[in-house]
């Protein structure tokens, strides 16, 4: 559900729809208030095999949202350590499968490839961009934890949060909004 605040960010709850993807444009602020899950490359790297082999996944992704980074341990107290963003172009040959299946949206950093963009597209999708650097600040907005799936992989293990008001901007949208190349056309020299 997206539902826009007074101040015009856009509040996010997964499960996520078409039709909520639809409302969505690069240069979209959200807040995103529910469950995100976290994936990095050892995760989607076990993810691919299951898919090719027909078999189910460990989390629905259906509608949900995830978040590359793998966060660093928590101390006495807190929830989690510092959450920040990976580069998201390291997950881009198994992002359009994901979508495939039904995944809405990721967080990360960094542009993506045009596969990407065009599985955006295609199955009504976001990508959305997260301020690498301030991964200390990301973690207030984490109110629990838990890892749900490779518990071995260790910080790469697959995790599922509840946050509360985890900011983010739209980069890429469901209609080939790009707010990177839109941003570079806008401050281009002729």
């Amino acid at each position: 559900m997206i539902t826009t605040a007074a101040d015009g960010i856009k509040d996010i709850t997964p499960p996520l729809t078409d039709a909520d993807m639809d409302g969505l444009k690069a240069g979209d602020r959200v807040r995103i208030t529910g469950v995100l899950y976290t994936a990095r490359d050892a995760a989607h790297g076990r993810l691919l095999p299951l898919v090719e082999a027909g078999k189910p996944l460990p989390i629905d992704i259906r509608g949900q949202i995830i978040y590359y980074t793998g966060p660093s341990p928590a101390r006495p107290g807190e929830v989690v350590g510092s959450i920040g963003p990976t580069t998201a172009s390291r997950m881009d040959k198994y992002t359009p499968t994901l979508h495939a299946l039904g995944l809405k949206g990721t967080i990360g950093k960094g542009g993506r490839s045009q596969p990407v963009k065009d599985a955006l597209r295609q199955h009504k999708a976001v990508y959305l961009g997260a301020i690498g650097g301030a991964g200390a600040v990301l973690s207030r907005f984490v109110k629990t934890l838990e890892v749900v799936a490779y518990e071995d992989l260790g910080t790469e293990a697959i995790r599922r949060l509840e946050v509360e008001g985890f900011p983010a901007i739209v980069i890429n949208d469901c209609h080939g909004g790009d707010l990177y190349q839109d941003g570079m056309k806008q401050f281009a020299r002729d």
